[in-house]
């Protein structure tokens, strides 16, 4: 299938490693010019392994999105870089590991700053400019925490259901205007965030990585933990043109372990 991305611009945010990277890299694959941005200067060093792979080189920034200044400035340089804007990708670090009451109040501000408001702000940059173009796709990557609570994780379990109302609101407001806009949830796939809630849940229940990694793997239909392959293959889908009529949708890419409708 013919993804129709050659030549098309894409902004991917927290893409130095795991999902982020694994979909600025298919993006970079099938032929889209890519902005990429992460938090640390690792973000380079991924942009020239994708260089690597025979695709253009990507554009990489370094900034944090929990500053507004920092993504005005991604967005000014991939518009100067570009002119266009045709695919966001909106990733962003997962809020911190905890059950309610182990949960401080600032670290619940930190996950409204880091989950909710990165999605808003970098909506509110970028529909601008989608809006003059007469077309564009957004694709809000978050978690299969929005159909169903995982251990562990309250403050993913409240908050990324949140960026899921604003992507439907979007659809509902852009759609006329032709951007496309969905959400994507994977559910445990293997990277070195996965691994780090891996660790917590050992340290939390007092047992041993391979008996949590069994919990996990035993409550998926397939079996098994994702990879970021597969997950960046469905997200790169559904940004792209050939899923032109998909609109306002929540794709969750879990192996079958969610089964409850959103």
């Amino acid at each position: 299938m013919d993804l129709q991305l050659n030549e098309k611009v894409a902004l991917v945010t927290a893409a130095s490693r795991g999902l982020g990277f694994a979909v600025a890299d298919c993006l970079a694959r099938e032929g889209a010019r890519v902005i990429m941005s992460s938090r640390t200067d690792d973000v380079h060093k991924a942009a020239a392994r994708i260089t690597g792979r025979g695709v253009d080189t990507p554009l990489a920034f370094q900034g944090d999105l929990t500053r507004s200044k920092d993504i005005d400035f991604l967005v000014s340089q991939a518009m100067d870089y570009a002119g266009r804007i045709d695919i966001l990708f909106i990733n962003a670090g997962g809020p911190a590991p905890g059950r309610f009451m182990d949960l401080e109040e600032s670290q619940w501000l930190d996950a409204v700053n880091l989950t909710i408001m990165s999605a808003v702000r970098l909506c509110r940059a970028v529909v601008p400019i989608m809006i003059t173009q007469g077309e564009g796709s957004i694709v809000a990557s978050q978690s299969i925490s929005v159909k169903q609570p995982v251990d562990n994780l309250t403050l993913s379990n409240a908050l990324r259901p949140a960026v899921v109302g604003m992507t439907k609101s979007l659809a509902d407001e852009l759609g006329p205007t032709g951007i496309r806009v969905n959400s994507i949830h994977p559910g445990w796939t293997k990277t070195a965030r996965v691994e780090q809630l891996l660790e917590s849940r050992v340290r939390t229940n007092g047992t041993s990585m391979e008996t949590e990694i069994d919990k996990v793997t035993g409550a998926i239909p397939l079996g098994r933990m994702g990879t970021p392959e597969e997950f960046a293959r469905a997200a790169v889908w559904l940004a792209s043109p050939a899923a032109s009529f998909i609109h306002g949708q929540a794709l969750v890419v879990d192996g079958g372990q969610s089964r409850f409708p959103l």
